[in-house]
């Protein structure tokens, strides 16, 4: 790999996922001098497609869905006619019982029977008793569902999941997690959805259908990098190392391929890669008060186990979650179902998320035993026989979600004011900001990151991006 010819103008950019990647697309179109790092071996971060012989594969499933036209229509202009629309068939797998997901009370009550509906009913009617009588003080993941569901819905559907999900308890995760990831949905809202249809525009959680393209989620990065051109790179495989400034101005960039290492030089700097990095990659280092702010700060980890298997398919579904604890997967998906190119004629896959912490007990197994435990728990569940599986793999993805502990914002705060003096410094993406942005978030804080050097750049604007 050659070093790139320094340049005292071009624009550094830490990270190839779909934020970096997307700042490094529109600028290159404007006619700047961009270089992307990435650390991986390929591109786009957790939205990268993994293949695995003649199978294709996510980091589990990344659906594309906005409300935001300006990013919709860039994403439909990159991909020129490569993506799909998916019907979206999700469920909840509890108590040896499959349920609809979002809610259908018709299902529910069939599921859980008619004492356990009404007693939800009731308990839902209860909050809306408190919230008429009584502001409640929502401070953690916990107090919101309740507040929003009531407290038999939270115990049966959110509890157990969301702590095998984030690792602790929900009354210490933020209430800023669940009020971003289920945006204006209550028990109330996903009634009046199933039995009267109304219209869930505005409402991810609750969107029928979404846009796939045909051979992953990975392609949109796909074709941000090669669209990145006119002279500049995209490198893989390439980790920033340090960033070296003075008086709040970033100078150089130190980056290391294998056993290379060299320096840098850019004008501008934007950083993608987890925020916490950033902040131990700064030399000199920061204060004291920073980098004890950055150690509170912390990611979920996750390992992806998938299994080929010698059948044309196994379910129907686009996602299946899997609550219970004693089953070692929070959530499933077959690729198929969303694109019949992601696996061969007659065989299929199964792709099964494992959260963790990095450095913990699920981590530190090695991949034949989560392999093992992985086939054994597929085939206990009824979905496959261990004689059919012909391949598997694993992918270990550590920093994969920001994890919003009650408190975090103190710490996001005092670092996001630090790193406001920086002059040259910019940050976007869902690690990068330390944000649990939807995919669209992402490219949406990519493309506001370019509008932003391309204002402030004499001589051009974002029709030169041709956007």
């Amino acid at each position: 790999m050659n070093a790139p010819e320094n340049n005292k103008d071009r624009i550094i950019i830490l990270g190839g996922g779909l934020a970096g990647l997307s700042t490094g697309y529109l600028l290159s179109r404007a006619g700047r001098k961009v270089t992307v790092f990435e650390s991986n071996s390929t591109v786009g971060g957790l939205s990268r497609t993994v293949v695995m012989g003649d199978f294709r594969f996510d980091l589990g499933g990344h659906r594309f869905f906005t409300n935001k036209k300006k990013v919709e229509r860039f994403v439909k202009e990159l991909m020129d006619g490569e993506l799909l629309t998916v019907p979206r068939k999700s469920k909840i797998y509890l108590r040896n019982r499959y349920f609809d997901y979002p809610l259908k009370p018709a299902n529910a009550i069939l599921g859980l029977g008619v004492p356990t509906t009404l007693k939800t009913i009731i308990d839902y009617g209860k909050e809306i008793l408190k919230k008429s009588l009584k502001k409640n003080d929502i401070v953690s993941l916990e107090d919101w569902v309740v507040s929003n569901f009531g407290r038999t819905m939270f115990n049966i559907y959110f509890k157990e999941y969301s702590e095998k999900v984030w690792g602790m308890e929900c009354k210490r995760i933020s209430k800023e997690w669940v009020a971003k990831r289920i945006n204006g949905l209550s028990l109330g809202i996903a009634i009046r959805s199933a039995f009267f249809k109304f219209s869930k525009r505005g409402i991810p959680t609750l969107a029928d259908n979404f846009l796939y393209p045909s051979l992953g989620i990975g392609r949109i990065s796909e074709r941000l990098r090669d669209g990145i051109n006119g002279g500049n790179t995209v490198f893989t495989s390439t980790n920033i190392i340090r960033l070296n400034h003075n008086n709040f101005r970033i100078e150089t960039a130190i980056a290391r391929n294998c056993d290379i290492t060299y320096m840098v030089e850019g004008r501008k700097f934007i950083s993608s890669i987890p925020l916490t990095t950033l902040i131990h990659i700064l030399h000199p280092k920061p204060p004291e008060d920073i980098l004890s702010s950055a150690s509170k700060l912390k990611f979920r980890d996750i390992i992806i186990v998938t299994i080929a298997i010698n059948r044309e398919r196994v379910t129907d579904l686009t996602w299946l979650y899997l609550p219970e604890r004693n089953i070692p997967f929070g959530r499933i998906h077959e690729p198929k179902n969303w694109s019949a190119r992601m696996s061969p004629e007659g065989k299929t896959h199964i792709v099964t998320e494992h959260f963790c912490f990095e450095g913990d007990e699920t981590w530190r197994r090695s991949d034949a035993e989560l392999i093992k435990s992985t086939i054994q728990s597929l085939e206990k569940l009824g979905f496959i026989k261990i004689d059919e599986v012909i391949d598997c793999t694993i992918v270990r993805v550590p920093k994969a979600y920001p994890l919003f502990e009650i408190g975090y914002r103190e710490h996001y705060d005092r670092i996001i004011s630090y790193l406001d003096r920086f002059k040259n410094l910019h940050i976007a993406g869902r690690g990068g900001m330390f944000r649990y942005d939807n995919m669209d978030d992402v490219i949406e804080t990519g493309i506001e990151t370019a509008e932003k050097i391309i204002k402030n750049s004499k001589g051009y604007t974002m029709q030169d991006a041709g956007f």
